[in-house]
């Protein structure tokens, strides 16, 4: 049993947004769909890491969905800032059960075992958030770090977080988010957000002892990246 992580599928199989307007996303879902089916097996589990669909309410991601859950393994869900579709945790649940997508799994205040690893995170927010508007929901996505971070360590896995946002930017960092890193005594850490060119350019680093990687699609050339 292997788990991979992805970011940044921008799915919009069921709206009028396709991504391959954009340099480099050209043909994305073939080519997400093929290197998935050519590394993930069935028994195991993929993060994807935020902005899952461009759907703006859950009804809408009924094709985005199918999609996802037609591919090898188990998918855990985190939400990204573009994920417009999410709403209550209930209401979520009810919608992938009534829909029959048994491989898709929302990761929210919680956090799922993984053969010795537990799977946690939340969105995050900008690393530069200065308004009071921002610092209220980065002080919320602070709280809700720490509660799932919780819920992993009650697994007696591993904790592994997943963020949409990033941490660090370049010389910057959200000291808020990575100070829960820190304090909670956190290895490895995998995040989103980031396209383009400028993704191209983000290393692999390691702060305090966290390793940090950014795994956008177009970052990873839409392939899973391996955790385990």
């Amino acid at each position: 049993m292997s788990l991979y992580t992805i970011a940044d599928t921008h799915l919009s199989l069921g709206t009028d947004k396709p991504m391959d307007v954009f340099h480099g996303w050209d043909n994305y879902v073939e080519r997400l769909e093929n290197n998935w089916r050519a590394l993930v097996a069935p028994e195991d589990t993929v993060v994807i890491a935020g902005d899952i669909s461009w759907a703006m309410g859950l009804s809408q991601t009924a094709a985005d969905f199918a999609f996802l859950d037609s591919l090898p393994g188990r998918k855990l869900l985190f939400k990204g800032n573009h994920d417009y579709w999410w709403t209550t945790r209930r209401k979520m649940d009810d919608f992938l059960a009534a829909q029959g997508f048994s491989t898709l799994r929302i990761v929210h205040n919680d956090a799922w075992a993984v053969d010795g690893f537990a799977v946690c995170g939340t969105r995050g927010w900008f690393y530069d958030a200065e308004e009071d508007a921002d610092r209220k929901v980065l002080l919320r996505e602070v709280g809700r770090l720490h509660r799932s971070i919780d819920a992993a360590e009650q697994t007696g896995g591993e904790p592994v977080v997943f963020l949409h946002y990033p941490p660090v930017m370049g010389e910057a960092e959200c000291p808020e988010i990575m100070n829960v890193l820190r304090e909670r005594g956190i290895r490895r850490c995998y995040y989103g957000h980031i396209h383009g060119p400028a993704a191209k350019k983000v290393p692999v680093r390691t702060i305090d002892g966290i390793t940090l990687q950014l795994v956008s699609c177009d970052a990873v050339g839409f392939m899973p990246v391996l955790v385990r």
